[in-house]
């Protein structure tokens, strides 16, 4: 875990958060600064910066990152749903820790930005 990290603080508790999942390994919250009616991100609890920074050994997380993701979507009543991971800076990532926004609950248009 990083010690200035928005999220690994998150992870460890230092800060509270709105949330839908836990296990040993990920953690569900829905997002502060909602982009569509339902808006929640799933993060890994171990801090990756984002998906550049992925290793081989990661490969388990990033897929239980994704089927949980999709899961929870349903769950939420957006089975219907997009889910997303930002890579860097000009993608919009503005927090560096690896998370997949999951958004749904209207029609959402293509490109998105």
């Amino acid at each position: 875990m990083s010690d200035n990290c928005l999220f690994c603080k998150m992870v460890k508790g230092e800060i509270p958060t709105e949330k839908i999942y836990e296990d040993d390994q990920l953690l569900a919250f829905w997002d502060i600064s909602p982009q569509a009616p339902k808006h929640f991100l799933v993060i890994p609890k171990k801090h990756v910066s984002g998906p550049g920074d992925l290793a081989v050994e990661d490969d388990g997380m990033i897929g239980a990152l994704v089927r949980k993701g999709a899961e929870l979507g349903a769950e939420q009543g957006i089975s219907d749903c997009r889910l997303v991971i930002n890579n860097g800076a000009q993608a919009g990532q503005t927090v560096f820790h690896l998370h997949l926004h999951v958004l749904g609950g209207r029609q959402l248009t293509w490109p998105p930005g």
